[in-house]
C-alpha cells in the first residue's frame, strides 16, 4: 500500500495556471438568457459539455426533428453495406398516399415510381419530405412498424433518457391516414427531451459528418431534367441566403406539428469550434408557437457559446519543466527521457475560468520504478503518461456513462535503454557518498 501511495503522490505534477485577463461579468451557468420556449440545451460538439440548460429533461414533442433518428440509421445501413446510395425503391401505396397528402410537408411521389435512396434521402433532409422519411424506412426495414422497433432500440443504445419514437417522419400518427406504424397507436406522437435531441445531434454528426453536407443546403433540385423536377427549399432559416442566415450554420433539423409546436435542432462551427443547440416549442411574446422564433433563440444559445467563452490551448510549455521538456530516467543509460504531445489541449471556458484552470501530468504507474521515477527501458514513440486539465466548474455533459475528460496522451520522444548492472551500481554508490558528505 504504501509503494503504490508512494507511486501516486509522485506520478503527478501539477502547476495552476494564471491568466492576466479582464474579468469577465458572464460566466457558466450564471447568465439567464432570453429565451422563451418549453425546453432549450446548448452543447459543445466536440465533446459533449453542457453550456446552457433549460428543462432539457423534459420529454416534449419534436415533430420533424424525428427524421434526425431516421438520418442515423439509414446512414448507419448505408455505412454497413446493407444499403446503397444507388439502390432504387418501388413507392408502395402507403408512401403514395401520405407523400401526396394536401396539407403534409412533401416532395411528391409517383405511384409505382423507383427513386434511389440518394433522392429519398435528399427530399427527406432538405425538404422535409414525410414521405421520403417514410420509404428509406421500408428500404431499411421492411416496414415502417419494424423501423420504429430499430429507432427506439438505437435510442436505448445510444444512452437516451427521455424518448418516444412512434413513426420515422414525425408526423401525428392521426395524420397519417390510419396507416401509422403498426404497434403504435393513433394518438401517439413523437417525443424526445432536449437532452437527448442534443445527444442524437452529437452522434449524428461524429458517426456521419457527411449529414451536414447535405443538411447545409440551402435548396436543392430534385430530378433535375425530369417531368418531376422541383427545387427544394431547405426549412433551416439559418442557412445562407435565409432570412435568419447565421455565420458557420450548417444543420440540422427543424420541427413543427400543433402538438409539439416550433422545434429546432441546430448546429454551427467557427474557427474550428462548433456548438450543438435545441430549442423545443418556442413561443413568441403572446406565448404562441413561433417559427421565427425558433431561430431567433437558437441564434442567442450559440452567440452565447461563441461569444462568451474562448478557446484556450495547453502545452507542455505551460508546465512547470525544463525547457526540453525533460523527465528522469534514473536507471537509464541516459537518465533523461524528452517528451512530447501530438497537440495541444483545447478547452472552452469563460475568461474567469481561465483564471483557475489547472494542469497535471499523471505518468503510467506500470512505467514507474518503485520510487515513482520513470523506469527504463523507454522505447521512442511509447506512451508514459497523459497531460491533463482540470477546471474550476463542475462540467455536465450529455453523457451519463461516460464524460469525457480533458486529457492528451504524452509519448516519448526518443528511446532509452537500460543502464547495465555495474552502471547503476556505481550511480547508487555515489549517491551514497554523495548524500553522506
Amino acid at each position: 500500500m504504501k509503494k503504490n501511495a508512494m507511486k501516486q503522490s509522485l506520478s503527478v505534477l501539477m502547476i495552476s495556471f494564471m491568466a492576466m485577463t479582464p474579468f469577465q461579468q458572464t460566466a457558466h451557468g450564471k447568465t439567464k438568457l432570453d429565451i422563451n420556449a418549453d425546453a432549450a440545451i446548448l452543447v459543445e460538439a466536440d465533446t459533449g459539455k453542457i453550456v446552457y440548460k433549460e428543462h432539457e429533461d423534459q420529454l416534449l414533442g419534436i415533430a420533424s426533428m424525428t427524421k434526425m433518428m431516421t438520418e442515423y440509421l439509414v446512414l448507419e445501413a448505408i455505412q454497413e453495406g446493407k444499403v446503397k446510395w444507388d439502390q432504387t425503391y418501388k413507392v408502395s401505396d402507403k408512401v403514395h398516399q401520405l407523400a401526396n397528402a394536401p396539407g403534409l410537408s412533401n416532395v411528391p411521389l409517383r405511384a409505382d415510381e423507383e427513386y434511389t435512396v440518394r433522392e429519398l434521402y435528399d427530399a427527406m433532409v432538405i425538404k422535409s419530405g414525410n414521405g421520403a422519411a417514410i420509404a428509406l424506412s421500408e428500404v431499411v426495414a421492411g416496414s415502417e412498424g419494424e423501423f420504429v422497433k430499430r429507432m427506439n432500440a438505437k435510442a436505448k443504445e445510444l444512452g437516451f433518457e427521455h424518448y418516444q419514437f412512434v413513426n420515422s417522419s414525425g408526423l401525428s400518427n392521426y395524420d397519417m391516414l390510419g396507416m401509422f406504424p403498426k404497434g403504435t397507436d393513433v394518438n401517439d406522437e413523437n417525443m424526445v427531451s432536449a437532452e437527448d435531441m442534443a445527444t442524437l445531434a452529437y452522434y449524428l454528426i461524429h458517426d456521419f459528418p457527411e449529414v451536414l453536407e447535405t443538411s447545409k443546403l440551402p435548396s436543392k433540385v430534385f430530378r433535375p431534367g425530369t417531368n418531376e423536377e422541383l427545387l427544394m427549399k431547405n426549412t433551416n432559416g439559418l442557412l445562407k441566403d435565409k432570412t435568419y442566415f447565421y455565420k458557420g450554420a450548417d444543420g440540422l433539423k427543424t420541427g413543427t406539428t400543433p402538438f409539439a409546436g416550433s422545434t429546432f435542432t441546430g448546429t454551427a462551427e467557427r474557427d474550428g469550434v462548433r456548438y450543438i443547440s435545441v430549442i423545443l416549442d418556442a413561443k413568441d411574446e403572446y406565448g404562441q408557437p413561433s417559427s421565427a422564433e425558433r431561430f431567433i433563440q437558437t441564434t442567442e444559445l450559440l452567440d452565447y457559446g461563441f461569444n462568451q467563452f474562448e478557446t484556450v490551448k495547453y502545452t507542455l510549455n505551460d508546465i512547470d519543466m525544463k525547457k526540453e521538456h525533460t523527465l528522469d530516467v534514473p536507471d537509464g543509460k541516459e537518465q533523461t527521457v524528452t517528451i512530447r504531445i501530438d497537440k495541444p489541449l483545447s478547452i472552452r471556458v469563460t475568461k474567469e475560468e481561465k483564471e483557475k484552470v489547472k494542469a497535471s501530468v499523471k505518468l503510467e504507474e506500470d512505467k514507474l520504478n518503485n520510487d515513482g521515477t520513470l523506469q527504463a527501458p523507454i522505447q521512442k514513440g511509447e506512451k508514459i503518461g497523459e497531460m491533463l486539465i482540470e477546471t474550476p466548474e463542475k462540467n455536465e455533459y450529455i453523457f451519463d456513462k461516460k464524460q469525457p475528460s480533458y486529457k492528451v496522451d504524452i509519448y516519448a520522444a526518443e528511446s532509452v535503454e537500460k543502464a547495465s548492472w555495474l552502471v547503476r551500481s556505481a550511480r547508487s554508490i555515489q549517491g551514497f557518498f554523495g548524500d553522506l558528505f
